[in-house]
């Protein structure tokens, strides 16, 4: 037990744990600020450098960075049996067919669309009500990689926070003895602590899908649709973000 707890730390603290922790420290900067949350701007994927080479690098580095902690959970719930990461609901104890792929699949797609339709009302709503920030999913500058860097940021998003805060967190806090609600609702949490850069109402609405998304879990043991429909609903916002500007620059600028 007190090996899986300090296990359960050192992961966080290389991942989400951190991320949550730097969100609190900047929620107290916003407020402090003399100008509204509404006025406020959180960029979510900006140049790192500005010579494109560079920036192209830094991006991919980037990206690759997000996906090592994804790497040692992976490394650390793997079973010398099939399903090999059975542990966090990955594979099929029968083996892999595209049917039960498809299946996830389109699971994914309509998880995506349930929880990111109402999930751009949660954005709107906060705004008016001045509890979230203008939230600029890119300011990456046009260059012929741009749009396949956006989708490698929504893969780490989605493998990351899924295969983290999802698949080794329920599977490491039920080891300890925590009820699935209590996983549930702290996986929910801390999904939504570490997006409090976006203002109470990325809080909110990411506590929301926390909860949705760990009840599924909770009842299927199925990580891909998550991981799918998290991938969906950050594509849609990187790539769509700019033409959303264009048809609504009144609600999106």
């Amino acid at each position: 037990m007190p090996r899986i707890r300090s296990e359960i730390v050192v992961v966080l603290l290389l991942s989400y744990g951190m991320s949550a922790l730097y969100s609190l420290v900047g929620i107290a900067n916003r407020l402090s600020q003399p100008t509204p949350l509404s006025q406020q701007t959180a960029t979510l994927n900006r140049p790192l450098a500005t010579q494109e080479l560079f920036d192209l690098l830094y991006q991919l580095l980037g990206i690759a960075s997000g996906l090592a902690p994804v790497a040692l959970v992976l490394w650390l719930v793997w079973r010398d049996s099939t399903p090999r990461l059975g542990a966090i609901g990955l594979g099929w104890p029968g083996g892999f067919t595209w049917p039960k792929l498809g299946r996830e699949i389109a699971a994914g797609f309509g998880l995506a669309a349930l929880i990111g339709i109402p999930g751009i009302g949660v954005y709107l709503a906060a705004r008016a009500l001045d509890l979230g920030v203008t939230v600029v999913p890119t300011a990456l500058d046009a260059h012929w990689w741009t749009i396949l860097v956006l989708i490698l940021w929504a893969l780490r998003a989605g493998l990351g926070e899924e295969i983290i805060v999802v698949g080794y967190l329920f599977d490491r806090l039920k080891a300890i003895g925590w009820t699935p609600w209590l996983i549930i609702g702290a996986a929910a949490l801390l999904r939504g602590t570490y997006h409090l850069y976006q203002g109470f109402g990325g809080f909110a609405g990411n506590i929301a899908m926390g909860l949705i998304f760990g009840a599924i879990y909770t009842r299927t043991k199925r990580l891909a649709p998550l991981i799918v429909a998290h991938v969906l609903i950050d594509i849609t916002a990187f790539v769509g973000y700019p033409l959303a500007v264009i048809l609504f620059p009144g609600v999106f600028a």
